[in-house]
Order: C-alpha cells, then sequence, then structure tokens
C-alpha cells in the first residue's frame, strides 16, 4: 500500500473590508470589532500566516500558535519569533512548508493591500468580514470579480458593546 502525499494547502485570503473597500488607516483598523478579532484568531490557530511588512509592525506581537511568515523587500528588516521571506514566492514556499508538516490545510494570508493584490489570482478561498460602513481609509482591497467566487456560508452581526458596526462573516470559494 503506497501513501498518497497529501492534498496542497489552500492559499485564504483573510480580510475585514468595509462597504468602499476599506480595510485600513494609519497603520490599524478603521473600526473596533472585538467579534472579528476572535473569529481571526479562531480561523488563523494552528495555520501559517503570511504577512506584509507593514501589517506585522500593526500588530502589537507576533501571533502565537502559527508560525508567522513576514514579506520585506528590505532585507535590514527583522521581524523577532517570525520567518522573513523577501518575495512572495519564498514566503509562500515557507508557509507551504509548513502547512505540509504541521497537517494545516490552508495558508492564511492576512493582508495588507499589497500582499492581497499579489496573491489574489492564487487564492481558493476569502474569508471576508463585511463591515457595514465605509470609514475614511489609506488602505483598500483589490476589486473581486464576483463572477470567479461563490459564497459559501454568510453570519450577520449586529453592533454591540464591543463591535462599532454591523458585520458578516462571509466565506467565498473561487469557482473552478
Amino acid at each position: 500500500m503506497s501513501l498518497e502525499p497529501s492534498a496542497e494547502p489552500l492559499i485564504a485570503l483573510v480580510v475585514a473590508m468595509g462597504e468602499n473597500r476599506a480595510i485600513g488607516r494609519g497603520g490599524g483598523l478603521p473600526w473596533r470589532l472585538s467579534s472579528d478579532l476572535r473569529y481571526f484568531r479562531k480561523i488563523t490557530m494552528g495555520k501559517p500566516v503570511l504577512m506584509g511588512r507593514r501589517t506585522f509592525k500593526s500588530l502589537p506581537r507576533v501571533l502565537d500558535g502559527r508560525l508567522n511568515v513576514v514579506l520585506s523587500r528590505d532585507r535590514g528588516f527583522v521581524a523577532p519569533d517570525a520567518v522573513m521571506a523577501h518575495s512572495l514566492g519564498e514566503g509562500l514556499a515557507a508557509a507551504r512548508a509548513s502547512a505540509k508538516r504541521t497537517g494545516a490545510p490552508e495558508i492564511m494570508v492576512i493582508g495588507g493591500e499589497d500582499v492581497f493584490r499579489a496573491v489574489l489570482p492564487q487564492t481558493g478561498r476569502i474569508y471576508l468580514t463585511e463591515v457595514h460602513a465605509s470609514p475614511d481609509a489609506d488602505t483598500w482591497f483589490p476589486e473581486l470579480d464576483m463572477r470567479d467566487w461563490r459564497e459559501v456560508s454568510r453570519e450577520a452581526h449586529p453592533p454591540g458593546p464591543k463591535d462599532d458596526h454591523a458585520f458578516s462573516f462571509v466565506v467565498l470559494d473561487r469557482k473552478r
């Protein structure tokens, strides 16, 4: 009996986006949604996360329980307790190797704008938090051609004491 190699891990984007495609402002998020932070932790835990340098610098610390892969063209930049990569290919290779080693089914790409844009053509799934607001922003999610995507789940949430806006958790899979 031969063992078949495990399937390639799926590349998945994880993004919270306003109705105007806003994803960031001033190096942070343009809203307060505690429920989304808990959801982010739940869906990324145990999976490699790939991010750009600015996204890494916006975090209070390395994301525990996940291999953190940081992309930067700046070879002098050091991300303590993370794996550095200087190209998208190098970053995806490190994340893919980690996913295969641990059995993680997905590589979670968490931003920012340039990283999302670069990896979108290779992406198979998007974990999208639709924030039902249009905040001022300086960072945007790329346009999606929805003809390429199929909505597989949607869960709506009202604003609450720790959630400034109504929002929906949406999962999109690329049509094959």
